[in-house]
């Protein structure tokens, strides 16, 4: 199964993986009626409650239109709220609600077991070189795009 992407590019290997990364875990989150990015937006609420939706967008990587629609989804579920700022009135304060905060909570161990599960076998020394490597990427996209 491995050996047709051993000549693959690296650029294409790294997609592709992302993608199938994305798609097993959203099986997973489907009994909660959660996309991978209306989770991965949750969870970031549940690390910081009550930040801005740009800067909630940022964390997330998400652009701003994206951004709309995941939160106006998660408004509509009842999983958070979204009030104007009292020091910017164009910007909007973004919390959880009791009822998003206890979904996260029971979300995130079935996403926890949808990750374990990709990363199985690999021993922590590899998989801490990968981090590595990634922040890397990370930031040589950062300097070439700022230059």
């Amino acid at each position: 199964m491995i050996d047709h992407w051993q000549n693959e590019p690296l650029g294409f290997l790294i997609g592709n993986t992302y993608r199938r990364m994305i798609h097993y875990v959203s099986l997973f989150l489907r009994e909660f009626d959660l996309t991978t990015e209306q989770f991965a937006v949750l969870y970031r609420l549940r690390e910081e409650d009550g930040i801005n939706q740009k800067e909630l967008a940022l964390r997330s990587a998400k652009d701003q239109p994206t951004m709309t629609r995941i939160l106006d989804n998660l408004v509509k579920k009842g999983w958070i709220e979204k009030k104007l700022s009292d020091q910017d009135r164009r910007a909007y304060i973004v919390t959880l609600t009791a009822n998003g905060r206890e979904w996260i909570e029971k979300a995130i161990p079935t996403e926890a077991k949808a990750v374990a599960d990709i990363f199985a076998g690999l021993p922590p020394e590899k998989l801490a070189f990968l981090r590595e490597i990634l922040l890397e990427i990370n930031e040589n996209i950062d300097r070439h795009t700022t230059e």
